[in-house]
């Protein structure tokens, strides 16, 4: 059997019953995911079991918020136009001292994660190659924080102190959430606008904006997703 690259063989549906629809009315409701790999190989995150149970490698409930839209399924093929050898800069070391980090974490991220109708795999990802997971990380260009949130970023999404972990968190998240309902449940230009600002994505055409390290950055977190999401 044809083994295909693993950017075009992984289908995720995040969180989806639906088309995008906001649910203005209704109470937060939990849905199902379920990861299995079909008969050809692909791997899928879905809100809909396979037709055989012994493809089934696990299945996790989570609570979708009542503000949240649903997004629709997306595939996460690697961006194209981009050179991966351009973009071999060594992954993010799982060192000792970001298994630490990332455990004193882990409970907040599954939370806030799922509080916001997100992959906790994707947030986590995220988080990975932003920060390492520590919280006192301060880019050249000003970012801060676990989720390198800029100064007008926190003030849109009311956190006053970049600095607290949780709050940090709890801003980018969001904003990673509305960058995701945004574009349609499309993660490649989500994190695209994370990085880049989602005006500069729509001034692209809706495209990967043509920024080296934002290119870099989609690759990377895509990746460690991707990883994730396999194990």
């Amino acid at each position: 059997m044809t083994t295909l690259s693993p950017f075009r063989t992984i289908l995720l549906v995040i969180l989806c019953t639906s088309p995008c629809t906001i649910w203005a009315n209704e109470a937060p409701h939990t849905t199902i995911i379920y990861k299995y790999v079909d008969e050809n190989g692909v791997l899928h995150l879905s809100n809909k079991s396979p037709e055989e149970q012994d493809q089934l490698l696990y299945s996790r409930s989570y609570l979708v918020p009542s503000e949240v839209s649903s997004v629709s399924s997306v595939m996460l093929p690697i961006p194209k136009g981009l050179n991966l050898k351009r973009f071999a800069a060594p992954p993010v070391k799982n060192t000792a001292a970001l298994s630490t980090r990332k455990q004193s974490y882990q409970l907040s991220v599954q939370q806030v994660a799922q509080r916001w109708g997100i992959d906790p795999a994707l947030l986590d990802a995220v988080i990975t190659v932003e920060s390492g997971y520590n919280p006192q990380a301060l880019s050249p260009k000003g970012a801060q924080g676990l989720m390198q949130l800029m100064p007008e970023t926190a003030a849109r999404y009311g956190v006053t102190d970049r600095s607290d972990p949780l709050a940090n968190l709890e801003g980018g998240a969001r904003y990673l959430r509305d960058l995701l309902l945004m574009f349609k449940g499309d993660v490649t230009l989500a994190l695209a606008g994370y990085n880049a600002g989602e005006n500069a994505v729509i001034k692209a055409g809706n495209r990967i904006p043509a920024y080296a390290e934002t290119q870099e950055y989609v690759v990377k977190v895509l990746e460690k997703y991707r990883n994730s999401v396999r194990n």
